[in-house]
């Protein structure tokens, strides 16, 4: 018995290319729905992204963090050069007054202004811009910063805090990141109250 070749179909070349265009169509349409329609996942990261909430690469080795990190105790020593040096006993470090200096009021003001804020005007072309190495958005951010202060502080306390915001704001356009900011603010909140705060400073709250 004779062996006959397996039969195979054949569109000719007609069938061919209706096949070819039906694939092509089939990956062109692929593609769109990946690009016009966001995954949750990405959106959400662009959010988080937008807000400095994400951790790009480690900050704490930095060269410019740890510079701006040991400016903190010069500026206490001024300080207290200007007002009276009133330490703060040890036993009241974990009081809800301390707490609220040093970590909440920190953690807020950062993520209020450094991350939405900042994060909101940095999305614009002009808030992108810098100036003597500063960005527009930081530099504005700071001034309502300030602003902020002067509904409890007196206007020459309420000035003091906008050069430490910028400092702020460097670090959170430096890393894309909101962490270094809240780093440094608590650093510098808690270092000032253990040296000057004293207990006027909890007595008042």
């Amino acid at each position: 018995m004779e062996d006959k070749p397996p039969m195979r179909l054949s569109f000719g070349s007609t069938g061919t290319s209706f096949l070819q265009k039906l694939r092509s169509d089939f990956t062109v349409a692929a593609q769109n729905a990946s690009t016009h329609v966001p995954s949750p996942s990405s959106h959400a990261a662009q959010v988080l992204a937008s807000l400095g909430l994400q951790y790009y690469r480690p900050f704490h080795r930095d060269s410019a963090f740890l510079l701006l990190l040991a400016l903190g105790p010069m500026v206490w020593l001024a300080i207290t050069g200007l007002s009276a040096f009133q330490p703060l006993p040890w036993h009241t470090l974990w009081t809800p007054a301390f707490l609220s200096v040093a970590l909440w009021q920190p953690l807020f003001e950062e993520l209020l202004f450094r991350g939405a804020m900042q994060g909101q005007v940095l999305q614009t072309r002009w808030g992108q811009k810098t100036w003597l190495g500063l960005s527009i958005a930081n530099l504005i951010v700071s001034l309502l910063f300030v602003s902020a202060h002067l509904a409890s502080h007196s206007i020459s306390w309420s000035l003091l805090v906008f050069v430490p915001s910028l400092c702020f704001g460097f670090v959170r356009d430096r890393f894309g990141s909101v962490y270094p900011s809240i780093t440094l603010h608590a650093f510098y909140n808690a270092g000032y109250v253990l040296l000057t705060g004293g207990i006027s400073l909890l007595n008042s709250r």
